[in-house]
């Protein structure tokens, strides 16, 4: 269920809980306490937050520094992916440093439960979408390519499988579906996503929904083929959706 405003008034199923996703945040030396007041009021409305990748503009550790100087301000559980922004001065290791030393719990290799929700995530790779799915033929670097998306469905999915919750969210970087990419241009769409991590989502009955993040102009929500809503969070996105740069997503 996406809260709007008038649900929030009536507020989130009993016993449920309320998700705020919000991704691209593009966090850059500039941007000292640009989010701050954001976090603060994220934390008076809902009960996690998931921050859906791309949170630095270069992944440079000042950038994170600056990020979780604010995320200080945030006091409710807060899980995250990073986005290929984060990788770019190769040291996503140490923006995900940190973020944990800011209470942050950077998905990955690992799952976490939360309020009796588990979620898991990745960053997720490229590769494109159902018939135009890249394959794993030819020369060596597409399979290498190839290999890389593969690796990271792999990961979603033994996160996932770990999780004992009748109740999972899923966090992604990248898309899961072409649905929520559309308002790109149709050539990027395989450098949006992959239906690899659709696939992974759709094993698991108690996945409630993923959230993404990567496609600044595409669609705020879609489906997996299995039918598991999938909400595009990429804050240019959601603000346009619902005049505020986060979703509110009960579970």
């Amino acid at each position: 269920m996406i809260e709007t405003s008038d649900s929030r008034q009536a507020g989130p199923p009993s016993g449920s809980i309320t998700v705020a996703a919000i991704g691209d945040l593009h966090v850059t030396d500039q941007s000292e306490h640009k989010y701050r007041d954001l976090f603060v009021e994220i934390a008076q409305k809902a009960d996690v937050l998931a921050l859906c990748g791309d949170l630095t503009n270069f992944g440079k550790t000042r950038e994170a520094e600056i990020l979780a100087e604010d995320l200080h301000a945030c006091t409710i559980p807060t899980v995250a992916v990073l986005g290929n922004h984060d990788h770019e001065c190769g040291q996503p290791e140490e923006v995900a440093r940190i973020l944990h030393s800011a209470g942050v719990t950077v998905l990955d290799e690992q799952a976490v439960e939360i309020k009796g929700v588990g979620f898991a995530g990745v960053k997720g790779f490229v590769g494109g979408f159902g018939r135009g799915e890249l394959g794993a033929f030819g020369e060596t670097a597409i399979k290498g390519f190839v290999e890389e998306s593969i690796n990271e469905a792999r990961k979603l999915e033994n996160a996932l499988r770990s999780l004992r919750t009748d109740r999972a969210v899923a966090v992604l970087h990248y898309s899961p579906i072409a649905k929520t990419v559309e308002g790109e241009p149709p050539e990027i769409f395989p450098f949006l996503g992959s239906s690899r991590l659709a696939d992974a989502i759709d094993r698991f009955d108690n996945v409630r929904f993923a959230v993404h993040g990567h496609a600044h102009r595409g669609t705020f929500e879609g489906k997996t083929p299995r039918g598991v809503p999938v909400y595009n969070c990429a804050q240019f996105v959601v603000s346009e959706q619902f005049g505020r740069p986060y979703a509110l997503i009960a579970v």
